[in-house]
C-alpha cells in the first residue's frame, strides 16, 4: 500500500511540475523591443501577475511573421502593418491591435561625409548619399526597419537593388550588429530610436536626420491562429494593451529618455 501511495505522489508532482513546465507562451518579436530592453522592463511585471512565462524570439519583422506562419509562436510582435495586416488577411492572425510607437534615426559618422546632418528630410537625405555614393550599411535581414528603409528608398525615386553599388553594404543582421559595422565603416544606417538609445558602442556615430513624419514607427501584437496557447497568448495581448501594460511601456526610459509611447487606445 505503501508503494502504491508512493508511486501515486510521484507521478501526481510529475503531472504538476509539467503543467507547470506548459505556462509560457513564444512571442516572435522584433530585435528592436529585445535589444533596446523593453522585454526586459515588461515581462516580470506580467509573469508576476499572471504566471505565464514569455519566452521571446527576437527576429526580424519578416522572420518572426514566418514562425507565425509555420505555428512556431503564439504571439507576433513586430512593426510593418502592411506585412501585418497581410498576415491576418492571410488566416494566420486573429487580430492587429496597435501597442505603441517611436520613430527611426538616420545615423552617421559626425565628419558627415553626405553633408546631411541637422536635416529633416529623409528622403532627400538618401538621394543625397547615394548621389555622392557614401557608405550606408542596410540590415538586409526582412526585418521591420529593412522594410522601412527600401520603402524610403522608394519614395526617393531610387531603385536600390539596381543602383546599389560597393557604398551600400547589406549584412543580413539585427539592429545592433548593423549599429556595429556603421560604426566600424563610418557609415550611414537607419535605425530604431529605441536601440539607438540602448547602443553602448556608438564611436563616432550621431543622429544625421531626424523628426520627419515618414520615420514614424508603429508596432503591432497579433495572436497567431493557430496557437494551441491562444488562451495565455491573449492574456499577453490583454495586459500590454491594458492601462497597465501601456503605462509600463511609458516608463521604460534610458537617461531619462522615454524610448516608446503607447497608443493601443488609437
Amino acid at each position: 500500500m505503501g508503494l502504491i501511495r508512493a508511486v501515486f505522489l510521484l507521478f501526481a508532482l510529475f503531472s504538476c511540475t509539467a503543467n507547470a513546465q506548459q505556462r509560457y507562451i513564444t512571442v516572435a518579436s522584433t530585435t528592436s523591443t529585445e535589444q533596446s530592453g523593453l522585454f526586459k522592463h515588461l515581462l516580470p511585471m506580467f509573469e508576476k501577475k499572471t504566471g505565464i512565462q514569455v519566452r521571446v524570439v527576437a527576429l526580424g519583422t519578416g522572420q518572426a511573421l514566418d514562425m507565425g506562419r509555420r505555428g512556431d509562436a503564439d504571439v507576433v510582435f513586430v512593426h510593418a502593418r502592411p506585412l501585418e495586416e497581410k498576415f491576418v488577411a492571410e488566416g494566420y492572425g486573429v487580430r492587429r491591435h496597435e501597442v505603441m510607437y517611436n520613430d527611426f534615426v538616420l545615423i552617421g559618422p559626425k565628419s558627415d561625409p553626405a553633408g546631411i546632418a541637422g536635416g529633416k528630410d529623409v528622403v532627400q537625405a538618401l538621394k543625397t548619399i547615394s548621389g555622392k555614393k557614401a557608405p550606408f550599411v542596410s540590415r538586409g535581414d526582412r526585418s521591420g526597419t529593412h522594410f522601412a528603409e527600401l520603402e524610403l528608398w522608394k519614395a526617393a525615386g531610387i531603385d536600390i537593388g539596381r543602383d546599389k553599388g560597393s557604398w551600400y553594404r547589406e549584412i543580413g543582421q539585427g539592429m545592433g550588429p548593423a549599429l556595429n559595422t556603421a560604426s566600424g565603416m563610418g557609415a550611414y544606417v537607419l535605425s530604431d530610436r529605441g536601440t539607438w538609445l540602448s547602443f553602448k558602442n556608438r564611436g563616432d556615430l550621431a543622429i544625421a536626420v531626424e523628426g520627419d513624419r515618414r520615420l514614424f514607427n508603429q508596432y503591432g501584437i497579433i495572436l497567431v491562429k493557430s496557437s494551441a496557447k491562444s488562451q495565455m497568448g491573449q492574456a499577453f495581448i490583454d495586459w500590454v494593451i491594458s492601462a497597465e501594460g501601456q503605462d509600463a511601456i511609458a516608463a521604460y526610459k534610458i537617461g531619462g529618455e522615454q524610448l516608446f509611447f503607447p497608443n493601443a487606445g488609437g
